[in-house]
């Protein structure tokens, strides 16, 4: 949050001071526990048992809130349009009669023989108790139990409601009736599981319990690493399979909330390809070419162009996308992540359509790198620099994209490809880690009796401190986190005239301190 803060006078933020990323949101998944995973540390979960009681847990497998990449907002701001709202007329009973509803939409997928009748009835059921239980509950449960329900109905009116997408979509259903029945009131970004399940769960603020698809398949990597866990690996990727739908002529982990600028179903290249990966390897420990398969068929959405897919070609290249929805936001760590998850499905099946989505991906990667440095830190998208998390996690992927392209399986899986400009990227962030910042005092006067702006530079995203001194006494203190670059901090009204000594002070995300000093002149007030 931009803030600044105040000591020794006013301090009021001036509207130029701060570009940062964006206010955590979605996603939320998994850190170096993708390449691969790490068990070094543990997560909190609340579980909810079949007897309705709710215990929190240590889930060594799931990597820790905040060491996963978060799937974050893309902010939209809202249409306003220039005619008066009129009230709206209620449609004639023909129209409303036409309208597709969640219970028409399955009778439909009946009809056709899309579902057979337990399935059906199955369905029916679970959305019908829903939205008994709903109806008795008050405040946030009953908000938190509506999205689903809501998000439901959308996707039915939108005639998008098809067979492969019922089962999570009713799944997220019932597992929210179970919750806002039984379990406690959640904070935000707040992780839940379900005793008899693998699946990660994850609550979002007016959406309700979501399926985590990035945690679960982070989760299903830290499984895929250790021995003696494959059982319970086996579980968490069968019961994924059974909620992925059909899209992009293949299948795909949809996203079934509002989110940002999406509404459902909705895709992550993040996601999908870390979900390609766990599959993938999977297949090869356990020795089930059905997994494979699988990993295959997960290919579709990067071969499609937004917004059914995630494939975003740019010239010769393709980025692949973090959101389907935002053709406008490239993330470097999902960006990576998705090479990462096609390159081990191509290096373990061989499959040449891997290959050359690879191929593509990589190309435009290599062309746009240079724009995530800064030559002082790294940026989480253009234009946006990376908050402490992000570039580290952007370095570790980057480095696991080194180490795959110097491997062995290098010239099968991407003949010719130079895991230079990937290494290189990897020391650098690292090297950023360590380096102090630099900052500059920019003004050199303002105007007494009005608000001033002191402008300097810093050199990385930091903490910055700006004392202002006249004749040996502290006269404004100001306070600001911002991102690299020019910034302004407003001194809300220099009083009198004359030469001031102004020292800055900056500590950057990792600790790092740099300081630098120079002389600022108030002119005479204007009358």
């Amino acid at each position: 949050m931009q803030r600044q803060l105040q000591r020794h006078g006013r301090v009021q933020p001036s509207i130029d001071f701060v570009r940062w990323t964006p206010i955590a949101g979605l996603a939320a998944g998994l850190a170096i526990a993708l390449v691969p995973a790490s068990t070094a540390s543990a997560s909190p979960v609340l579980t909810l048992r079949a007897d309705g009681t709710v215990v929190t847990r240590e889930d060594p497998y799931l990597p820790p809130a905040q060491a996963m990449p978060r799937v974050e907002a893309v902010p939209r701001a809202p249409k306003r349009s220039s005619q008066p709202r009129r009230k709206a007329s209620r449609a004639p009973a023909t129209l409303r009669a036409k309208r597709k509803t969640v219970r028409s939409e399955l009778r439909r997928l009946l009809k056709a023989g899309a579902l057979s009748s337990a399935e059906y009835k199955r369905y029916r059921s679970i959305y019908a108790n829903a939205r008994t239980t709903r109806s008795k509950l008050r405040g946030a449960r009953r908000v938190a139990l509506s999205a689903p329900i809501i998000n439901l109905a959308r996707i039915a009116r939108a005639g998008r409601l098809s067979a492969s997408r019922v089962p999570a979509l009713l799944e997220t259903v019932r597992r929210n009736r179970a919750w806002w029945s039984n379990g406690r009131l959640l904070g935000g970004g707040q992780r839940v599981a379900f005793e008899g399940s693998e699946l990660v769960w994850q609550y979002y603020a007016g959406q309700g319990l979501q399926i985590q698809w990035l945690g679960t398949f982070g989760r299903a990597n830290a499984l895929w690493s250790v021995t003696k866990k494959d059982a319970a690996l086996r579980v968490l990727l069968d019961e994924a399979l059974r909620l992925a739908a059909g899209r992009a002529g293949g299948i795909a982990f949809e996203y079934l909330f509002r989110f940002g600028g999406g509404s459902p179903p909705w895709v992550s290249g993040l996601a999908q390809g870390t979900a390609i990966q766990a599959l993938s390897r999977a297949a090869a420990k356990l020795n089930e070419p059905r997994y494979m398969q699988a990993a295959r068929r997960a290919l579709g959405i990067f071969r499609r162009s937004p917004s059914t897919g995630v494939g975003l070609r740019i010239g010769s290249g393709t980025h692949y996308l973090i959101y389907s929805y935002a053709r406008g936001l490239r993330v470097l760590n999902a960006f990576a992540q998705a090479l990462n998850g096609l390159y081990d499905y191509t290096a373990l099946s061989g499959d040449p359509e891997g290959r050359a989505l690879f191929a593509r991906g990589e190309a435009q990667l290599r062309r746009e790198l240079p724009r995530y440095d800064t030559g002082a830190w790294s940026r989480y998208s253009f234009g946006v620099d990376s908050n402490l998390n992000y570039h580290t996690l952007s370095r570790d992927f980057l480095r696991s994209l080194c180490k795959k392209l110097e491997g062995e399986n290098a010239a099968t899986a991407a003949p010719g490809v130079s895991a230079e400009p990937y290494c290189s990227a990897g020391d650098r962030f690292s090297a950023y880690l360590k380096r102090d910042p630099t900052l500059k005092l920019v003004s050199r006067s303002v105007r007494a009796g009005r608000p001033a702006s002191v402008r300097l530079r810093v050199s990385k995203p930091s903490f910055v401190k700006v004392a202002i001194y006249r004749q040996g006494s502290v006269v404004a203190v100001m306070t600001a986190h911002v991102s690299g670059g020019r910034r302004s901090l407003r001194w809300a009204r220099p009083r009198f005239r004359g030469d001031y000594r102004v020292k800055l002070r900056a500590t950057d995300l990792a600790g790092n301190v740099g300081t630098a000093e120079g002389d600022l002149r108030v002119l005479k007030r204007r009358k």
